[in-house]
């Protein structure tokens, strides 16, 4: 050490101005733009109904593990535990933690 102050511009911190494209906001309205941001996503990803087969994303994937399992409407029923752990356990994105 040279004796020198540290003020952190030297590893790229800057506490009072801008680096490249990084700028103080406050809080609130970086919480606000982002959760709505999130929240349309869901909305549009997950919670509304494709138009093409009128299914979410869940819907299908429970029919495609049921038809992947042999689940015809000619054949004995199966628990819907059964088709629950298929699912959760092939395709659910988070593994088997619902």
């Amino acid at each position: 050490m040279n004796g020198a102050a540290d003020d952190g511009s030297a590893n790229g911190i800057v506490l009072n101005g801008t680096i490249g494209n990084v700028r103080p906001q406050p809080i609130i309205d970086e919480m606000r733009a982002s959760y709505l941001d999130y929240a349309m996503s869901v909305i549009v990803a997950r919670a509304l109904p494709d138009a093409r087969d009128g299914l979410k994303p869940v819907h299908r994937r429970i029919l495609y593990a049921m038809s992947d399992m042999g689940l015809n409407p000619g054949t004995p029923y199966k628990k819907s535990a059964r088709i629950v752990g298929e699912v959760l356990g092939k395709y659910h994105p988070h593994g088997d933690t619902a």
